[in-house]
């Protein structure tokens, strides 16, 4: 089958579809729906279709209050589950237009004599296919008012020869054959959809009052109608890939084969997601999905909605990602800094790797019992990032703290907290054998996306700490750590407490260990093992997360959680991957997502391993242009010189910076932490850096 393009998709997006063996369940798969007729799925966005449907020729039946639709052809039948009302109105909405426009197509159960105009592209956005057919029930619903009326008349007329038995009954059958088409038995009602319940209407009103009745409801869809019609920017597309928002009210984009592009205001308006929507997946569905390379795009809505607002027997999924994610490609962003005007940030870095990485097995043969970071290490070995903005990659997810900060349980809560704890090592599914730029003393970095601010505080031994803030919540931590080299093996070892305050409560969690595996021979990679406790020192109850050791065939990257109230009762259990999603058990069946990853970008091992997000942490935009201290990250020449290609140019400038620090350490004029300060074993911020940012950085020296 060949590549579809996307001027030929009306619809698509991830639905649960039952297997084609019995007790097997359902699985997560990406449907298609093509303006020609045919639906068809396949195991990711972009692989091949593994079976199609002609929905002209298929007999279409749904449950509303199980989203479920059953299509069947002559050749194939699919079962599938739609993961929230809102996915399931927008299928259904589709399949309708499909049926409608295809001449000689069977009708779906709903008359529609609205005639519609193709926008730009042959495509329909999600909210202008809303407004139809909430046009639809309004033409019906009139014309069933009108009909009403005319029978009226007629059966006044017609009274001295009907007795009032008669024609109380004769009025009760024409209200419900006229509404029968309109509405199914068990009536959705969404803007999407909007249907009347015959069992609203009763038969014992009076003619003047079933019409009063009648018209409020049409008046209240005409005002549903037209709302909704000035919302939708004109010639806007569909892009229903339905499938994960961010929240947060930043502007969305499209990744295509693993490319981000630029997203429009009506691009934006046109994506719903499925895990926007508090839906969820199976065990089947967790499993069952293979690795995406990065050619899709997870698009967050900023609904939230506790765990517990569906019943347990039904699919939910939380939303999870972040404003960060949709802003780590080409996005728009509200900033004061800019008076609320879009930032366009890059979906790429200059240049890919450059240079051998060399042998990290000889370097350290050599140097036995050292802490590396005392070892100087060729350019070749670094990545363009400071180890403080490295810090800042980690807080790619950090709208799971403005979720924990909203639940109201504190078991979800402590969920939230868990998820986002995991989310930390998302971006290191590609990092192996390179290392951050060791920072110098006093040098700093800002991320104004979650008010991030980070310094090195100690050279000997480095020491750094940050701070972030955000939607009723406060992240700070001091970070440090170990090396040991285990011949075939390097294991990372962080040392550090890692605090969070939300409202009145203080969670604290430290982090396992790290191992680059294969230093010797083979494929080298990257895995976390060990347990995270995370304590809730106010009121009690803690989170114990597990990560799993791979075994003899590699990674498995899996996490386990247990959630346990300060009673010692466990009140949840979490599993996923660290470097795919964390999800809430709600028994042996059903799954809730806290958190998917936002895929990697195309060619990402090709640069660096980058996340979208860790791509724009050494990008200068507009929100920073021109308010950085001389002191940022950004500001190192080293680091811009590897980042663009320049490797020559690259190694002279960090050997001329780490000679001008020790020059200044032999003149004993160091420069000492301005940020930070010194709380016992710990480093805490000591505030007044974003108000000296607003008064301008004319005191502060360069440090290279």
């Amino acid at each position: 089958m060949p590549p579809i393009s996307q001027a030929q998709i009306i619809c698509q997006g991830w639905v649960l579809k039952k297997r084609r063996k019995k007790m097997q369940g359902f699985a997560r798969r990406y449907f298609t729906l093509q303006q020609s007729g045919w639906l068809s799925y396949s195991l990711e966005p972009g692989q091949l279709s593994r079976d199609q449907i002609f929905l002209p020729q298929a007999a279409i039946s749904s449950t509303p209050g199980r989203r479920d639709i059953h299509i069947d052809s002559n050749k194939a039948t699919f079962h599938i589950k739609c993961l929230s009302a809102d996915d399931f109105n927008v299928w259904m909405a589709a399949f309708r237009f499909i049926v409608r426009e295809v001449p000689g197509a069977a009708s779906l159960g709903r008359r529609s004599t609205l005639t519609r105009t193709t926008p730009r592209g042959g495509q329909y956005s999600r909210v202008g296919v809303l407004v139809d057919e909430i046009g639809n029930t309004i033409t019906e619903l009139q014309g069933a008012i009108s009909a009403l009326r005319e029978e009226d008349a007629k059966q006044r007329s017609n009274s001295t020869r009907s007795g009032p038995g008669g024609d109380k009954k004769d009025r009760k059958d024409h209200v419900l054959g006229l509404f029968k088409k309109a509405a199914p038995t068990h009536s959705n009602h969404s803007a999407s959809e909007v249907s009347i319940d015959t069992r609203s209407i009763d038969s014992s009103l009076s003619p003047g009052a079933g019409y009063e009745r009648a018209q409020a409801i049409l008046d209240a869809l005409k005002n549903q109608h037209a709302a909704l019609s000035k919302s939708i920017q004109p010639q806007s597309s569909i892009d229903s890939q339905s499938s994960v928002a961010h929240p947060g009210g930043l502007s969305t984009t499209a990744e295509e084969d693993g490319e981000r592009t630029p997203t429009s205001p009506s691009q934006k308006l046109a994506r719903s997601s499925m895990m926007s929507s508090n839906s969820g997946g199976s065990n089947s569905v967790w499993f069952d999905a293979p690795e995406g390379d990065g050619a899709e795009e997870y698009v967050v809505d900023h609904a939230d909605a506790s765990p517990g607002d569906e019943s347990k027997g039904t699919l939910e999924r939380k939303p999870s990602h972040v404003d960060s994610q949709v802003d780590t490609g080409s996005s728009a962003e509200a900033s004061a800094e800019t008076d609320q005007k879009p930032i366009a940030r890059r979906t790429q870095l200059p240049s890919p790797i450059v240079g051998d990485e060399g042998s990290l097995f000889q370097v350290l043969k050599k140097n036995v019992g050292k802490d590396l970071s005392q070892v100087a290490m060729p350019v070749s070995f670094n990545e363009p990032l400071t180890l403080l903005q490295k810090m800042a990659e980690e807080l790619e997810y950090y709208q799971l703290l403005s979720q924990a900060a909203n639940a109201q349980d504190p078991v979800d809560r402590m969920c939230f907290v868990a998820a986002f704890a995991v989310s930390t090592y998302a971006n290191t599914k590609y990092r192996t054998g390179r290392k951050g730029f060791n920072p110098m003393l006093a040098e700093t970095f800002e991320d104004p996306r979650m008010k991030f601010i980070s310094e090195k505080v100690s050279h000997n031994p480095v020491i750094l700490a940050y701070h972030a803030e955000g939607e009723g919540w406060e992240l700070w931590a001091t970070s440090s750590g170990k090396t040991k080299f285990w011949g075939k093996s390097l294991e990372i070892i962080p040392q550090g407490t890692i605090h969070l305050k939300i409202g009145d409560q203080h969670y604290q969690w430290t982090r396992p260990s790290s191992f680059m595996r294969n230093l010797m021979m083979g494929t080298k990679y990257l895995e976390h093992c060990g347990k995270m406790v995370i304590e809730n020192t106010t009121a009690g109850g803690r989170c114990t997360l597990d990560f799993k050791e791979g075994g003899y065939w590699g990674p498995v990257n899996m996490v386990a959680g247990t959630v346990v109230s300060a009673s010692g009762e466990t009140k949840a259990q979490l599993e996923g991957k660290w470097d795919e999603q964390m999800a809430r058990k709600l028994d042996s069946s059903y799954l809730q997502v806290l958190w998917r990853m936002i895929p990697f970008p195309k060619n990402a091992p090709d640069y660096y391993g980058f996340t979208s997000f860790g791509i724009t942490l050494n990008e200068v935009t507009p929100d920073v242009e021109g308010r950085l201290p001389l002191t940022d990250s950004r500001h190192r020449t080293d680091v811009r010189a590897l980042e663009e290609g320049d490797l020559d140019s690259a190694e002279e400038e960090k050997k001329r910076i780490e000679e001008a620090q020790r020059e200044r350490r032999r003149r004993g004029e160091d420069r000492q932490p301005r940020w930070f300060k010194q709380v016992g074993d710990e480093w805490v911020y000591a505030g007044g850096y974003w108000e000296q940012r607003e008064r301008g950085w004319k005191d502060v020296e360069a440090l290279w």
